[in-house]
């Protein structure tokens, strides 16, 4: 990657602070959801590990593209398979291995930072993953959902609609027997043996 991926650097604090600055800014929230819900569209979440991965800066929003950055253990890297499902839509899917410090559990006081109340950082290895995504494409799969919620389905003329393709079918299968294509009550009618006869 040409940038520095953590821009405000690879610190846990700072992330923490860019998720809050996102849950706080209305528009980056709606844009976030519609970038996710892009996500879910493509399937990406049957891939393994990708309904893992955290998100860390982003979404950087440009005139034609929206960028988010998410991030994953070092072991549980998402599935490379799903990135690349997203290359034929006109997304850019970039990986980096890099450390980030993250705070250790606090157990004992050594777990402290010298003279804070804050736990002490630890670098950890992990892996990050920058998705550059079209504003077009996000539109086109908003505008199909509202249109899917928007619509009242009327299960009556669903059920009929079934009904007629069923009478059409049943109709073309008969077409080529003369027999078969009389009205019902031209049909011969073949008596029954009664039960228990053969």
């Amino acid at each position: 990657m040409d940038k520095d991926i953590l821009s405000k650097g690879s610190d846990y604090w700072n992330i923490a602070d860019v998720i809050k600055s996102v849950y706080t800014n209305e528009g980056s929230l709606a844009t976030l959801l519609d970038f996710e819900r892009v996500l879910d569209e493509m399937d990406l979440y049957a891939f393994k590990n990708w309904q893992l991965g955290e998100l860390v800066e982003g979404p950087d929003i440009k005139k034609y593209t929206v960028s988010c950055i998410f991030m994953w253990p070092e072991r549980l890297m998402p599935d490379p398979r799903g990135g690349r499902r997203l290359l034929s839509y006109d997304c850019e899917v970039l990986y980096k291995k890099t450390d980030l410090k993250i705070p250790v559990k606090i157990e004992t006081r050594a777990d402290y930072r010298p003279g804070t109340k804050k736990a002490r950082l630890i670098e950890k290895t992990v892996w990050l993953v920058e998705i550059t995504m079209p504003k077009a494409l996000m539109n086109d799969i908003r505008q199909g959902s509202i249109e899917l919620e928007g619509e009242s389905i009327d299960f009556d003329d669903l059920d009929s609609a079934y009904e007629e393709d069923l009478d059409n079918e049943q109709y073309q299968d008969n077409a080529g027997n003369d027999e078969e294509n009389q009205a019902p009550e031209q049909q011969a009618q073949v008596p029954q043996a009664p039960q228990g006869a053969i």
